[in-house]
């Protein structure tokens, strides 16, 4: 199993736990998403929230709670506050769980 299908597969395994942050839809994208990470490398995250579930809190729980689980760092980044010059980008490459 390659190194992107674990962290989907994790994100799967724990979703009704992190359905409890008010998440919609999750998804990974930059190295874990091309296979380009490395030993050190942290996976970028895209998250969606429900409405009116984007809170501060969610947002850093969810965070942390990616960190525990993944045992590494993690950019967690909300799909409407990607910027214009990334989105497209990131967008294309992101792979939902």
């Amino acid at each position: 199993m390659s190194p992107k299908e674990k962290v989907l597969n994790t994100i799967q395994q724990h979703s009704n736990e992190i359905k409890t942050y008010g998440v919609k839809k999750v998804g990974i994208f930059g190295s874990f998403a091309r296979f380009t990470q490395t030993p050190n490398s942290d996976i970028d995250i895209l998250v969606e929230f429900e409405r009116g579930r984007k809170t501060f809190d969610n947002y850093m729980d969810l965070k942390f709670f990616f960190e525990k689980i993944f045992r590494r760092k993690v950019d967690l980044v909300i799909k409407g506050a990607l910027k214009p010059r990334i989105k497209n980008r990131v967008l294309s490459e992101v792979k939902y769980a």
